[in-house]
Formats: C-alpha cells, structure tokens, sequence
C-alpha cells in the first residue's frame, strides 16, 4: 500500500521493487526446474548405465563398468549438493525478502544483500548444474562406449580426456599429475571402447604397481601419425620392472601383487585389446628407479584392416 500524499518518485520505486523482486522470484523458478531436470537426467543416465552393465559378459568389463557407476554416483554428488544448498539458500532469502516486503518495513540494505545473495547463489547453482552436465555426458559415452562392438570415427585427444575423467574417483585420491600432449586433431576410426579399455587398464596398472602410498607420480600419454598408424605412448616414472618381470607382464594371471587386488588380466587384456580388437602392435619398455613406457601403433581406420565381410554397407574403404 502507498500512504497519501501520493509521491512519484515513491511509486516508481515501489514499482521498479516490485518488479525486480518478480525477476527474482522467476529466476528462482527456472533454476529449481533445471535442477529437478538435471536429478532426473542423472536418474535415467545411471539406470542406463546399470542395464547397460547386465549386458556385459566378460568379468573385467563388468568390474570397469561397475566402477563407472559408482564414480559417477561419488563424482556427480559433490556439484549437485553444492547447487541444493545453494538453492535452499536462495529460497530462504527469499522467503525472508517477501516478508519484509509485504511488512513495509524493507530497507535499502536488506534489497542490496537479498541481491547479492541471488546473484551468488545463482552462479553457484548455474556453475554446478554444468559441472554435473559435463560429468554426465563424459560417463555415459563412456560406457556406452565400453558395452558397444561397433566402431566409429572420433578425435583421440578429446576422447582421452573423457577416459581419465571417468577415472577421477581412483586418481583423486592420489598426488598423480596425467597429462596428454601431443596433436589434439588426430582422429581414428576404430573402436572407442576398446580404447577405453587399454588406457584404464594402463593407468591402473600405474597406480597398483608403479607407486608406493602416497608418492606423487607423473603419468603421460603423448599422440603422433606416422602413415596411417597412430603412435600411443603411455609412460609413468614409478618404481619400473625388472627385465624378468617385463617378459611375463602379458601373460594372464601374472601379478606382483597377488592377494593385494591385483588379478593379473590388466596388461593381459591390453594386449589382447590392441593386437587383437585394434590390429595394432604394443611394445614397452621399463628400467627399475625410472619407470615403464608402453609404445602402441594402432591402424588409423580400422576398416582397412578387416575382411570386406566384416565392414558395414555404409563405410568405405
């Protein structure tokens, strides 16, 4: 209500309260709409991932994809927590705003910090709703990825990157630096869950034998062509192997820690993976005190590599 003497430049501000207050109020509705989408989105992404999961038949893809839904369960909690309470935040505030509002007795103060809090929390809520966005879509095309038998073009790099991400649950704990370098452009047609397999293998393997508890480690993978052969160089600089334990790393069941969760198929299946699934070569080389490196030639289309029979109508040689 406005007392009289009616003053303009009174009802102006009232009006230009009023109307910001309904801004507000709006915003507040649109971010609780996208944060129930996104709680549904990541409802639906982790039901696929569980069915996609009782499809699998080979054990190690069942315990690499029962991994990748608990991390994405870990991972996704932290940016959509940080967004409820933002969100309570903001609606309490609010609720607080009204009142005093509808009271008259709204200070200029308590305007100012209602839209500091708004503006705030909406970037809180905004940057944690992307956060949560991005780890979705990394995830899942992973482990689609992962239970597929079909092969695609795709760019390594960014590829790589969306691997490692759905790694973060086990390296967070860790003081490992990874990096990629290399070119960012190169692109392959071959099959991208098999590449996933190789490179989780690859850093897990690192991370159960290369390090002691505790101690900061530098993994690198580093990409280059030559010909029509991408070259895939993983290396750590942990505790290498000797020549003797280097001869038998292929082989199935060969572990150094038996009994301590290593089950001896890691490197088993990279090799099969790569020599087998991506007709390509792996070497690796190691030196005790300095580290392992692991040199993989992979074909750059895939399709050059297999019987006619086996290459779908609509890809060309």
């Amino acid at each position: 209500y406005i007392t009289k003497p009616i003053h303009q430049a009174e009802v102006l501000a009232r009006v230009k309260t009023h109307l910001r207050i309904r801004d507000l109020t709006l915003s507040l509705q649109a971010q609780a709409k996208t944060l129930q989408k996104t709680n549904a989105e990541l409802n639906q992404t982790l039901a696929e991932l569980k069915e996609t999961q009782s499809q699998l038949v080979e054990s190690e893809k069942m315990a690499a994809l029962g991994g990748l839904v608990a991390g994405i369960a870990h991972e996704i909690n932290t940016p959509i927590g940080v967004g409820v309470t933002a969100a309570s935040t903001l609606h309490d505030e609010t609720q607080y705003f009204l009142k005093s509002y509808a009271s008259g007795h709204l200070k200029r103060s308590e305007l100012d910090d209602y839209i500091e809090t708004a503006q705030t929390s909406s970037q809180l809520i905004l940057a944690n709703l992307q956060r949560a966005a991005d780890l979705v879509k990394s995830f899942k095309q992973v482990a689609v990825d992962q239970s597929s038998l079909e092969y695609r073009q795709f760019l390594v790099k960014p590829y790589l990157e969306d691997i490692l991400l759905s790694l973060t649950p086990q390296l967070k704990h860790t003081n490992h630096i990874i990096e990629i370098t290399g070119d960012d452009q190169i692109s392959v047609t071959s099959y991208p869950g098999a590449l996933s397999q190789v490179v989780t293998n690859l850093v897990m393997n690192s991370l159960m034998h290369a390090y002691q508890k505790g101690q900061a480690g530098h993994l690198h993978f580093h990409l280059a062509c030559n010909g029509d052969r991408l070259i895939l160089e993983y290396s750590d600089d942990g505790c290498g192997m000797t020549p003797e334990t280097l001869k038998k790393i292929y082989n199935p069941f060969f572990t150094t820690k038996q009994g301590r969760g290593g089950s001896g198929l890691g490197l088993h299946i990279v090799y099969n993976v790569v020599t087998q699934k991506m007709r390509g070569t792996i070497q690796c080389e190691s030196q005790v005190g300095v580290g392992t490196k692991f040199m993989m030639k992979i074909p750059l289309n895939i399709s050059t590599e297999l019987p006619e029979s086996a290459v779908p109508e609509n890809v060309q040689l």
